[in-house]
């Protein structure tokens, strides 16, 4: 990622894996990176939007293989990088090393295990390393300096700066909190950094961007799209509607700070 991006979301198999597919390849004009989540029964860190969303997916049978099969699918027309974002659990009863091989057969570039701290991510840090498989870490707020530099460290990827406390979810407006956190990891860090929770307008995406931000991650407002439309040609319509938006609002936040 050299200019900014737009990191967009989506619950793999919601609301079925063909659709999922669509979206890929209708987000993909405008979107830097695909982040592709893989639903799963607990999902702690995410709102109310992306928990419905792995729901409606899970109840559909959906499985972890079916996550790599739509990511093979998705390769055969793109090589837009995509990270797979999933919890411990489903990793560590498939295997470390099993998982990140399937992964990285499926076409994934990098991963993110959202409930895996940094502090006892060695192994799977080691094996990531040693099949080439990119690696995101998550950093809050209030993550202390020194904590904040090592998951930098950590990331091949980006580091994912969580933009507020709390669980994922559209909101309107962001604190200077947000724009202090961009600023101070902007100093701390070495590697990319891209912002997520909340962001859904590209006025969001301009002022994050315009603070010093590599990314913005965009789920909830992609995920509520296919739950308001479902598998429609209306949905694909109203997905690069935002997405376009989204893009040109990095552009017009990037041209500020230039």
């Amino acid at each position: 990622m050299n200019k900014p991006v737009l990191v967009s979301f989506l619950v793999s198999g919601d609301p079925n894996p063909d659709a999922t597919l669509k979206f890929m390849k209708t987000l993909d004009k405008y979107s830097g990176v695909i982040e592709l989540g893989i639903p799963f029964s607990d999902p702690v860190a995410d709102g109310p939007t992306i928990q419905a969303a792995d729901v409606r997916s899970l109840s559909n049978n959906f499985k972890i293989a079916k996550s790599f099969e739509v990511l093979k699918e998705f390769r055969k027309e793109s090589d837009t990088p995509v990270i797979l974002m999933t919890y411990y659990n489903p990793v560590y009863k498939r295997g470390i090393e099993n998982f990140v091989i399937q992964a990285k057969e499926a076409g994934a570039n990098g991963l993110i295990i959202v409930d895996l701290p940094l502090q006892e991510a060695t192994e799977y840090r080691k094996i990531c390393k040693k099949h080439e498989m990119g690696t995101v870490f998550l950093a809050a707020p209030n993550t202390p300096e020194e904590r904040l530099k090592i998951s930098d460290e950590a990331s091949t990827e980006f580091l994912y700066l969580i933009s507020t406390f709390g669980i994922t979810g559209a909101r309107d407006t962001f604190e200077q909190m947000t724009f202090d956190f961009i600023k101070r990891a902007r100093t701390t860090c070495k590697g990319k950094i891209c912002v997520g929770f909340g962001i859904s307008k590209g006025s969001h995406a301009e002022s994050l961007i315009e603070q010093g931000a590599d990314g913005v991650i965009v789920g909830s407002a992609f995920v509520d799209i296919i739950k308001n439309y479902g598998d429609s040609k209306e949905a694909l319509v109203k997905l690069e509607e935002l997405a376009k938006e989204l893009s040109e609002g990095i552009d017009k936040g990037y041209e500020k700070r230039k």
